[in-house]
């Protein structure tokens, strides 16, 4: 993938013609209302902070990689292509004079399969919007009814296959711990969103908010929310399905503003501000771990762990959570770890001697 910096303008809840259960745009944006007349500004404070930024950073791969190209303008927050027609546009003839001026290199965008269509399509690539994420969530259809999110898998897949055809990058995004989700329904999710082609994805544990219907559900005892390390374990599986087919997760949890972890905001659930690394920490874990459940007796013996440049950390996880279990579980004299070039992704090589 090429590397930039996304220029966020957050579009709270406008467009989405649906009432999710686990849904209070204003709260995850950090925004109340929306001003057209702001986005301008918005725009110029962020590119002026990229544009003096000496040592600008990328989270594709989370081994801090360095921007390689102009930052893009992201529509988020709301279902971009369903809020009004002329506000629409009125965006998009916005971002455009920054792309004809050479400030940014493209738009990216998201919004709902349901709100895609050949005639939406028809006005974006008009456009240089270079992106689609579409909000997909779950590919179970039990899960998607019981989350309220106005559309099938069948949708989905449509949606996906029509972004496809007109040329348009896709995205998608997929939470974990929906009411109904299961693991093995988020694993076949993860599987499908690879089958439907997406480029890259974000992963979303499921944040309790108050002012939801989850939140009601939750209190009542209809819906348990996720513990941290059941929401880190299941985020882990879903990213090496995605690692396999080369597919980089861009984000893990929501991103942090100042009322998003706030116990006035959040209700429950895995809101965590280093979820992210965590989950990649746990990855890693996972892969080590069975190669040595297959090897032969480590007692004693030296471990050594070849990763990726730039990943050791990862590996050795938060307060060396990691390497305390591998120590634990393997009884090794030692554990090594070595940085190849030539590894990418979370691979890894292990040899024991």
């Amino acid at each position: 993938m090429k590397k930039h910096a996304n220029i966020p303008i957050f579009i709270p809840h406008l467009g989405c013609p649906n009432n999710c259960v686990f849904c209070n745009q204003r709260k995850i944006s950090g925004k109340i209302d929306f001003k057209f007349e702001n986005v301008r500004d918005e725009i110029e404070r962020s590119l002026f902070s990229i544009e003096n930024a000496k040592n600008i950073k990328t989270n594709i791969h989370g081994y801090g990689e360095s921007y390689t190209e102009p930052p893009e303008i992201a529509f988020f927050g709301g279902s971009f292509t369903g809020i009004d027609r002329d506000l629409m546009i009125a965006l998009l003839d916005l971002a455009e004079e920054y792309v004809r001026a050479g400030r940014v290199c493209s738009v990216r965008l998201s919004t709902r399969p349901d709100y895609i269509s050949r005639e939406i399509l028809d006005i974006l690539a008009r456009y240089t919007v270079r992106d689609i994420e579409l909000g997909l969530q779950s590919m179970d259809d039990e899960v998607l009814l019981a989350s309220r999110r106005g559309h099938t898998s069948a949708t989905a897949r449509e949606a996906c296959a029509l972004i496809l055809d007109y040329g348009f990058v896709l995205g998608g995004q997929m939470m974990i711990g929906l009411p109904l989700s299961t693991l093995e329904k988020e694993l076949y999710t993860a599987r499908e969103l690879c089958n439907m082609k997406i480029c890259a994805v974000r992963v979303y544990p499921t944040v309790v908010f108050y002012e939801t219907e989850l939140c009601n559900m939750a209190k009542a005892g209809l819906y348990v929310p996720l513990e941290l390390d059941d929401a880190i374990m299941r985020t882990a599986k879903v990213i090496s399905i995605f690692d396999e087919h080369n597919i980089p997760c861009i984000r893990v949890g929501l991103c942090a503003s100042e009322n998003l972890s706030s116990p006035e905001e959040v209700y429950g659930g895995a809101n965590h501000s280093a979820i992210g690394e965590l989950a990649m920490n746990r990855v890693f874990l996972d892969r080590i771990c069975k190669i040595l459940d297959t090897s032969s007796d480590t007692r004693g013996k030296t471990i050594q762990i070849c990763v990726p440049k730039g990943a050791k950390s990862k590996v050795i996880g938060q307060h060396r959570k990691n390497m305390t279990e591998l120590y634990k579980k393997y009884l090794p004299v030692q554990i090594i770890l070595v940085e190849k070039n030539e590894l990418i992704g979370y691979n890894i090589e292990i040899n024991i001697f």
